[in-house]
């Protein structure tokens, strides 16, 4: 049996509120529906089906939220990359509008979750800013308010002035804010959603790594080192840790590291001049970079990094001397936490839902845009 890895170092490693209980397997087990991965899809899938009274376990190699889910940025962003005009373009109307619908308020189901089982996470409906410094992302921010606008989006189209207002830097010529987005402590809420799961009956398993899954007799029969469980359906929900566990899934992604910096705390009257409206924010360019300040009044700025794990800011300097280019107000205060995680991007930039086979589903590659994703796509929403 194979020993799972700690808790990568993080800030929210130190923060978030405890691990839920979440024993390994211990035996032979039979359900409904067997879920093959521990972070956001995995345990928003076990709540929404738990809510509904199906029996369901949660197989997590390593403890709930180890990976992407309790490492990345804690931006709760709506929306998918492409812009809604683009979306009806590939999918159709019908199709599309409900994509848009579904993607653009996601982050409404999260906070709605984390307000209705009290999911301590530091949760902030803020709103999200996307920012741009060059005319080409400026075009591209107008683009995309007048789509959002004609949509009757709560969205707003910020000019240099207000953007230096409500960053503290002169780096933006303008942004759009979208007040639905936000941002968590990712890992805190991961553990809130595991223990708001199994409260409502489901169960969540740690340490468990599935090492094998077949068809037998028209059920799923998943096997680990220290048990078995027996499935009507399977759900795959590995996102950026996918391994060969289904042949040729791993090669329907693209593992890539996004990495984090954070400061000491900082003062208050610094931190109301860096984002007086604690909005969380995302560049468009080449390379996006992120930010946003917690609730202790660290700043968290994140953007690709190595594509190894990191565990030091000392790894990321890159990072650091962009905020100190932003902010050179923060050059007294110390980065005294690095680390680093993978997120699945795919071709197309579009989340992929797959059935490889009779009940079996995959649902992954949120391209950095999962929090609020992930959540929102196990959702019941009426037909």
């Amino acid at each position: 049996m194979s020993t799972p890895e700690p808790l990568p170092p993080s800030i929210y490693a130190e923060s978030a509120r405890p691990a839920a209980d979440t024993p390994p397997l211990d035996g032979s087990r039979r359900v409904s529906v067997a879920i093959v991965g521990g972070g956001f899809t995995g345990l928003s899938t076990a709540l929404h089906l738990a809510e509904q009274s199906v029996d369901v376990t949660v197989l997590e190699a390593h403890e709930p939220g180890w990976g992407a889910s309790g490492r990345n940025g804690g931006q709760v962003n709506p929306g998918l990359k492409h812009d809604p005009d683009e979306i009806e373009a590939h999918f159709g109307k019908d199709l599309g509008r409900r994509m848009i619908d579904m993607s653009w308020n996601a982050p409404n189901v999260l906070f709605d979750l984390v307000k209705r089982y009290q999911i301590q996470c530091e949760a902030r409906q803020t709103g999200t800013l996307r920012a741009a410094y060059t005319p080409a992302a400026a075009q591209s921010i107008q683009t995309s308010y007048e789509q959002g606008a004609k949509r009757d989006m709560p969205v707003e189209l910020l000019d240099r002035a207000r953007m230096q207002e409500a960053t503290g830097t002169d780096r933006y010529t303008c942004a759009l804010l979208d007040r639905r987005g936000g941002h968590v402590n990712p890992l805190g809420y991961a553990r809130g959603l595991a223990q708001a799961a199994v409260q409502a009956g489901a169960r969540v398993h740690g340490a468990t790594k599935v090492e094998r899954v077949s068809r037998q007799g028209g059920h799923w029969i998943i096997e680990t080192g220290s048990g078995t469980v027996t499935a009507e359906k399977i759900v795959f929900a590995t996102n950026g840790y996918t391994d060969g566990l289904w042949p040729g899934l791993k090669r329907t992604i693209v593992p890539v590291y996004s990495g984090i910096v954070a400061t000491e705390p900082i003062p208050e009257e610094i931190a109301r001049k860096i984002l007086p409206i604690r909005s969380s924010l995302y560049e468009l360019g080449q390379v996006t970079v992120y930010y946003r300040l917690d609730e202790q009044n660290r700043l968290l700025i994140g953007g690709r990094c190595r594509q190894r794990p990191v565990s030091s800011p000392d790894e990321m300097k890159f990072l650091i001397r962009y905020a100190l280019r932003l902010w050179p107000q923060l050059r007294p205060f110390k980065f005294t936490h690095g680390w680093n995680g993978q997120i699945a991007v795919t071709t197309d930039h579009y989340p992929h839902i797959h059935e490889p086979a009779e009940g079996a589903l995959v649902c992954l590659g949120y391209n950095g845009r999962g929090v609020a994703m992930s959540t929102a796509m196990a959702a019941r929403r009426p037909r």
